[in-house]
């Protein structure tokens, strides 16, 4: 498993993981899941930390790249191969990840920016649409 080059992003990860989500889950006053995807080219598994949302059984995560030009490597990861893994606090689970679109992209945009209102800054820098994906578990949460 390979993890986020990105320093703070790497310090977040390890934290998480280490205490299952206890710290690392609110993440400056928005919550974070740990997403890995396999890479593209490598083949190797890829994981990040990301802000989410909930819309009904699903989550709900953005493809900002904060505010870059181009999709985040993880985005462009799942894109190829939608079979995810997700981590939320303790909960570890097998994922299917697909990019929002139409009426549904638009509503859980509204969701996303209202946790998170610096997406639509993020929005306005770039000409491309950001996408808005959404994460279902694999197989029904055991009770």
């Amino acid at each position: 498993m390979i993890d986020s080059p990105v320093g703070w992003v790497a310090k977040h990860i390890n934290s998480y993981v280490d205490t299952d989500g206890d710290r690392g889950h609110h993440f400056h006053g928005v919550n974070a899941l740990l997403l890995t995807a396999r890479g593209r080219k490598s083949g190797k598994l890829r994981r990040t930390a990301l802000y989410y949302g909930a819309s009904g059984d699903d989550y709900v995560i953005v493809a900002s790249n904060g505010g870059s030009p181009g999709h985040p490597l993880w985005y462009r990861n799942l894109s190829a191969d939608p079979q995810v893994t997700v981590q939320v606090q303790d909960d570890v689970f097998a994922a299917v990840a697909r990019t929002a679109q139409g009426d549904e992209r638009a509503s859980l945009w509204t969701l996303m920016t209202g946790l998170f209102p610096r997406y639509n800054e993020y929005q306005a820098k770039v000409s491309r649409q950001i996408p808005v994906v959404v994460l279902t578990r694999a197989e029904p949460r055991q009770s």
